[in-house]
């Protein structure tokens, strides 16, 4: 890859790499409050899951020779919060949180597949593989009893979104 490229793919791996972070805190939170010990589980087996993904975007940054957001504490925080709230509404709404979040992350991983540069397999490899774990978190959540969020909620986590991923693409 070329430096432009490798600048490119390294930012969307620092996206990739923070959502992985909020990952962690949402589902600890969750599995915090979870009422039911099976669901508890289930959070902290997704969680230990997620730390995968955190080590390999973490890998990948610093195979590009770039660095991790610098508001990661932030990020892991405003997530923590949001999965206390989450859980606490219940265990069917935060599964339901699980399973929007979960399908959102998908959809973004999606995006970053067209966006890496060709040359960068490394990197898609570990896109291609996140985004199938999301998909599974997703099903397992509505699995387990996820009830659907209502739209103006959907809409509310999407814009979220879209400031963190701006945020964090650059910072």
């Amino acid at each position: 890859m070329d430096e432009k490229e490798r600048r490119h793919a390294g930012a969307l791996m620092r996206v990739n790499h923070v959502g992985e972070v909020c990952a962690q805190a949402l589902y600890t939170a969750q599995a915090a409050v979870a009422r039911d010990p099976v669901l508890r589980a289930q959070f902290l087996e997704a969680a230990h899951e997620e730390t995968d993904h955190l080590a390999w975007t973490r890998q990948r940054l610093d195979e590009l020779g770039d660095r991790p957001s610098l508001l990661n504490p932030l990020w892991y925080a405003g997530a923590f919060g949001l999965g206390l709230v989450a859980g606490r509404l219940g265990d069917p709404l935060s599964l339901g949180f699980v399973a929007e979040t979960e399908r959102q992350v998908e959809a973004h991983l999606d995006s970053h597949l067209d966006r890496l540069p060709r040359p960068d397999s490394a990197s898609r490899a570990v896109v291609e593989q996140m985004k199938l774990d999301e998909a599974r978190h997703a099903a397992q959540a509505v699995d387990a009893g996820a009830t659907e969020l209502p739209p103006p909620v959907k809409a509310l986590m999407r814009l979220a979104s879209r400031v963190m991923t701006t945020v964090a693409h650059r910072i």
